[in-house]
């Protein structure tokens, strides 16, 4: 959700495809500074500070892919 939610917000307000997968990889940026509190990386507790989560990356580069798709780059 943390890249979702953003994704969201963007096409509800018109954005283009290159503005949505920009948006996806800035919420996938912003999970850096937080702890994770689910999956795998939850087990590292403090110690994932300072690190993506791998599920904002890969969602942010899946959205990349789509975005570029529907471009034709």
């Amino acid at each position: 959700l943390d890249v979702l939610q953003p994704v969201y917000e963007a096409l509800a307000q018109g954005k283009t495809a290159g503005e949505i997968a920009d948006a996806a990889d800035k919420a996938a940026e912003a999970t850096v500074p937080m702890k994770a509190l689910r999956g795998r990386a939850s087990f590292l507790g403090e110690r994932s500070i300072g690190h993506m989560d791998a599920g904002a990356r890969s969602t942010a580069l899946l959205v990349r892919a789509v975005a570029e798709a529907i471009e034709g780059n």
